[in-house]
């Protein structure tokens, strides 16, 4: 009897193959294959069978036909990524999953009258594929697992209505795969989670269980692979909740990463799709914090294409930062441009003024359009006043002298509007302390923040001051009056102090005009109590006479003079008099500190100084109060920098200093100390000073003894500068740096290591001289920071030995160093270190682990073309000795050494023909070398056994060694002999010798 056949499934195995071999050719075909395998689902739903004596149908013509479709999308799910053919399937496929919902949609909403039945044949269909997909989740196979999850990404967002089970089923199935081990898989789970979470319900999801976006965020925080953060980035919804999360890759390990935060992320989201209204990304629903940190690590990318997409961005919130509608005027350009200044803190750092540069850069339109005519300048803000300013500077670096002769204003019309805001701010002073009646905090706040602008607005005028044409004469004198009387007055701000310094040196022909000037405001504000005082004791002197009878003299004779004036015997000051005299020095020495920082002269050609350093400087050093002695030091130290023989007077008072002083103080002590030692070198740190050596140990005590972050990274700091400009060539230093660098007591100080991860490789590729100095240092130091890395305590983390050497060798590859004029790159450095590494390998108290990491650090070694006969065979001894008497015990450090063996026997094969070492032997300059071989005792293959013990053995090997050997010592560490490692056991801990 012939077996039954079912014509249905036939016809299917004929018609969807033939559309999926259409479809896998090219892309445009699909619509019309769309619309063929739609109607051939149609007519297969059609087909049903009784079951149940005609109680229930049996879909069966829909079975055949997802049977069918399963079959072919079976056919995609074992070919590999980037096939061209397979992607057009899973595209049609996700296209086809949308066309049939769409179909589903417009059908119910036709037949509304047949009630709320969601099991359609679309929603039959699409959950048997996803059940089948989400299968393939899980196959052994990371094709099968990537293709699966490549067309649940490709029909996610087409998934019309499915049932509640099926979807929890097919989001958990999404997150596990979101940590699948292959990276193709997880880009694609990503897309696709990020596609189904925004139909997701937090309230739906249990408390201890992560919400899609948390994977997603968590994913874009952490995965390793920059493939899957930049899917992550990419696909996350943008809200306030993620923004967070997404502005952090700004300083993402990966370049195109960080770029894209720019492009894609926020320049595409400052409005909304239509450009009717702001997006998720506009600067002004950003704060000010958040805004500030897009620029300056856009600006500050060591990655010009992400400085690029930061200035387009910068360009981009200039156009809306005013709002999508804005009325189109002649000053729309200066308006956005004030707008977007309005949205950055101008006060505190020079983020806004680096952003204002980078538009001017990026957007010449803007940079073109901007004027400053008079009108501008009648009601300034600390936005007009800050564009102004910036603009100016920019017009004098790029030399645009048309712009900028437009663009300045009058001397004397700026000396007027800087006098008005002046004295609008002495008003606002006056009229808040004369006020008789309590005002809220609220208003206190205001009135605050209204003299910080005020402020604002006078530094930036002074600023711009400087950049003055002061040919005019009349300006010139109105601007020096205006400001040598701004600095005359207690209430200027310490802010604008500096500021009025800047023009005075401007405007004074040269530095002894200007610390006369300086001089004599110190000596005003200084004498103006005094004078207030001698007026008082007048008045009360002439009061007492006329009630005498006597007539008081118009004006003092003379002799009346002479003996008006006696030595006056200071009195003691109430505590309020007290409060303003040391104001009144603090002030001076402000003054005093911006006059010297601006002075290149000798203390000896400007002997108006004299009087201020004793009767202002000296006294202050010597006060108790700590903001009096800490500007009277940084006096001080800056009088040292001009005057040589002071600093030799004064150099061991800061020293003292440094030991009792508290944080703040020792910080600016250090700072001034390093700049005598930078700037009078030859006097205490000169080869012929037997001080320097005492100097050096000081400041090295300081660094290994300091606890605060601060004081220890301007040490290594200081430090530094001595080493890399070759002032300080004590090994100890450069030790310690490194010691510093690798420790893990500073593995949270930031500051330190970003200076010394730049530090150590321009010192080492400066000079070949340097590198031969790391590679003199390299195993002991090795050797003490490997030790270091088995002592750590449980929440201590520090790098690996490998790390560790392999820094090393790369700070001393010849390869590296730069061509010094008058310098020869020694390519040698590299062949010494190979035979320090082997010595090292001699070594019994050294860890196996160690060894190994030393031996596989031998590969990456340079070994010229042309090195010296005796060195190159030193090397071959020691290798062919470490086989003999300390074999190796490791496999992969076995391997390692023998693959360095291969590499120097052919690279000098010339030099190590015919090697014999009975030969060697009769050589003179290889003397040394079998000394130290000879020392060696080989050991037993029963001694080779017990040799890796526990760390306990070492430790009383290495104290068995001070009993029985006394010279096999070689820099601190001892070579311990196979007669000390083969002693009895019977020695506990607690024997051993102290």
């Amino acid at each position: 009897m012939p077996a039954r056949t079912n014509p249905l499934a036939e016809v299917l195995s004929v018609s969807i193959p033939k559309i999926f071999d259409q479809v896998q050719n090219t892309t445009a075909n699909h619509q019309k294959n769309i619309v063929a395998l739609y109607k051939i689902h149609i007519e297969a739903s059609a087909f049903t069978e009784s079951v149940h004596n005609g109680r229930a149908i049996k879909l069966t013509g829909e079975r055949n036909f997802e049977d069918a479709f399963i079959d072919m999308v079976c056919r995609v799910l074992v070919i590999k990524k980037g096939a061209s053919q397979a992607e057009r399937v899973v595209k049609f496929v996700g296209t086809y999953t949308k066309y049939l919902n769409e179909k589903a949609a417009e059908t119910k909403k036709e037949d509304e009258a047949d009630g709320d039945d969601d099991d359609t044949t679309a929603s039959r269909f699409v959950a048997r594929l996803l059940k089948f997909l989400v299968n393939g989740f899980v196959a052994k196979d990371k094709i099968v697992r990537y293709r699966c999850v490549r067309i649940l990404a490709e029909m996610v967002a087409h998934l019309g209505e499915i049932d509640e089970d099926v979807y929890m089923m097919l989001r958990a199935a999404l997150i596990e795969r979101v940590h699948d081990k292959e990276t193709n898989v997880r880009v694609q789970a990503v897309v696709a989670l990020s596609k189904l979470c925004g139909s997701e319900d937090a309230s739906d999801v249990n408390e201890d269980e992560p919400t899609a976006v948390d994977v997603l965020l968590d994913t874009l925080a952490c995965d390793p692979a920059a493939e899957v953060r930049r899917a992550a980035l990419l696909n996350i919804p943008l809200a306030p909740h993620t923004l967070s999360v997404m502005l952090a890759r700004t300083r993402d390990t990966d370049t195109v990463m960080r770029k894209l935060v720019y492009s894609q992320v926020l320049e595409n989201n400052c409005l909304s799709t239509d450009h009717t209204s702001m997006g998720a990304a506009h600067p002004r629903g950003l704060s000010i914090s958040q805004r500030e940190l897009i620029i300056r690590n856009g600006l500050g990318d060591r990655e010009p294409a992400v400085r690029a997409a930061a200035g387009s961005l910068l360009g981009t919130w200039v156009d809306v930062a005013r709002g999508p509608t804005k009325a189109a005027d002649d000053q729309a350009i200066q308006k956005d441009v004030i707008a977007l200044l309005k949205f950055l803190d101008l006060h505190e750092s020079t983020i806004a003024e680096d952003a204002l540069l980078s538009i001017f850069a990026t957007r010449v339109d803007i940079f073109e359009h901007l004027e400053f005519k008079d009108d501008y300048w009648r009601e300034l803000t600390p936005e007009r006043a800050f564009l102004a300013r910036v603009f100016v500077e920019h017009c004098i670096a790029t030399k645009d002298d048309a712009k900028l002769d437009a663009s300045l204003p009058v001397v004397t019309h700026l000396a007027f509007q800087i006098q008005n805001a002046y004295n609008a701010y002495l008003d606002d002073i006056d009229t808040a302390a004369s006020r008789d009646h309590e005002v809220s905090e609220e208003q206190l706040a205001q009135e605050e923040d209204a003299r910080l602008d005020q402020e604002f607005i006078i530094g930036e005028l002074l600023r711009l001051a400087v950049s003055l044409d002061y040919a005019d004469e009349i300006g010139r004198r109105k601007m020096f009056q205006l400001v040598r009387d701004m600095i005359s007055q207690e209430v200027l701000p310490e802010s604008l102090v500096s500021r009025c310094l800047d023009i005075l040196r401007t405007l004074s022909p040269n530095e002894r005009d200007l610390i006369r000037v300086v001089v004599e405001v110190v000596h005003e504000l200084r004498d103006r109590d005094a004078a207030d005082e001698e007026a008082e004791a007048e008045k009360e002197r002439a009061e007492v006479a006329t009630s005498f009878g006597e007539t008081p003299s118009a004006g003092p004779s003379s002799t009346q003079e002479g003996l008006r004036k006696p030595p006056r015997e200071a009195r003691p000051l109430s505590p309020e008099e007290q409060v303003r005299a040391d104001a009144l020095d603090l002030r001076c020495l402000s003054l005093c500190i911006g006059m010297l920082e601006r002075v290149n002269g000798t203390f000896e050609e400007n002997s108006t100084l004299e009087g201020i350093l004793g009767e202002l400087i000296i006294p202050s050093v010597k006060r108790k109060e700590l903001a009096l002695r800490e500007k009277g030091l940084v006096c001080l130290g800056l009088c040292c920098l001009i005057a040589r023989r002071m600093a030799l007077n004064s150099f061991q008072l800061f020293l003292s200093q440094i030991q009792a002083a508290p944080e703040v103080l020792k910080i600016r002590v250090l700072q001034i100390v390093f700049d005598i030692l930078m700037v009078h070198e030859g006097d205490f740190l000169g080869r012929s000073n037997a001080g320097g050596e005492r100097i050096i140990e000081f400041l090295l005590h300081i660094l290994s003894v300091e606890d605060a972050d601060k004081v220890q990274a301007l040490m290594c700091m200081g430090l530094a500068k001595l080493v890399l400009s070759g002032i300080v060539a004590d090994e100890r230093v450069l030790k310690s740096l490194v010691v510093a660098y690798l420790s893990p007591d500073t593995a949270d100080n930031q500051e330190l290591r970003q200076c010394l991860s730049y530090f150590f490789p321009v010192f080492c590729y400066s000079s070949s001289v340097n590198q031969r100095q790391m590679m003199q240092i390299t195993m002991p130091l090795f050797e003490q920071l490997a030790r270091a890395t088995r002592e750590l305590e449980d929440d201590q983390e520090m790098v690996s030995p490998a790390q560790i050497i392999g820094m090393f060798v790369d700070w001393t590859d010849p390869q590296k160093a730069f061509d010094v004029q008058g310098q020869k790159i020694d390519n040698g450095i590299h062949i010494d270190l190979a035979t320090d590494l082997m010595k090292a390998l001699f070594k019994d108290d050294m860890e196996k682990e160690e060894k190994k990491v030393l031996c596989q650090v031998l590969g990456r070694l340079h070994l010229p073309d042309t090195a010296d006969d005796d060195k190159i065979r030193t090397i071959k001894l020691l290798i062919h000795n470490l086989g003999t008497r300390r074999p190796l015990r490791d496999t992969a450090a076995k391997n390692a050494l023998a693959k360095f063996d291969a590499a120097l026997s052919k690279k000098y094969a010339d030099k190590l023909a015919d090697f014999s070492e009975e030969e060697y032997r009769q050589l003179a300059a290889l003397k040394d070398l079998f000394e130290f071989l000879d020392d060696i005792i080989p050991v037993d293959e029963g001694e080779e056994i017990e040799l890796p013990k526990t760390r306990a053995r070492k430790r009383r090997s290495r104290s068995m060694t001070t009993d029985t050997t006394t010279s096999g010592a070689e820099e601190g560490s001892p070579a311990t002999s196979a007669a000390s490692s083969s002693k009895p056991r019977s020695k506990g801990k607690g024997k051993q010798p102290k």
